[in-house]
C-alpha cells in the first residue's frame, strides 16, 4: 500500500511541476511554441480553465487562477490519499 500512496503522491507532484512550467513559460513569450511548453499547455490548460472562469485575469495580464488551482490540487491529493488509506 505504501507504494500506491507514494505513486499517487508523485503523480500529483508531477502535475504540480507541469503547472509551474506552464506558468513560468507564459512569462517568456519568445518560447511559447517550445515543445515542453506546448506539452504543459496541452495538459494543464483544461484544468486551469476551470479556475479562470471563476477568477478572470486582472487587467488582462495578472492571472491568479493558478493559486486556486494549486490549492484545489492539494486538497484533491489529500482526499485521494485518505481514501486509499481508508480502503486498503
Amino acid at each position: 500500500m505504501i507504494y500506491l500512496l507514494k505513486a499517487v503522491h508523485w503523480i500529483f507532484f508531477a502535475y504540480t511541476i507541469i503547472i509551474l512550467v506552464r506558468i513560468i513559460g507564459s512569462w517568456i513569450p519568445k518560447y511559447a511554441n517550445h515543445p515542453i511548453l506546448r506539452f504543459a499547455r496541452f495538459y494543464t490548460d483544461p484544468y486551469l480553465n476551470i479556475f479562470r472562469r471563476l477568477i478572470p485575469p486582472i487587467g488582462g495580464a495578472l492571472d491568479l487562477s493558478p493559486m486556486l488551482a494549486f490549492f484545489v490540487l492539494q486538497i484533491l491529493e489529500r482526499m485521494v490519499l485518505g481514501f486509499i488509506s481508508a480502503v486498503f
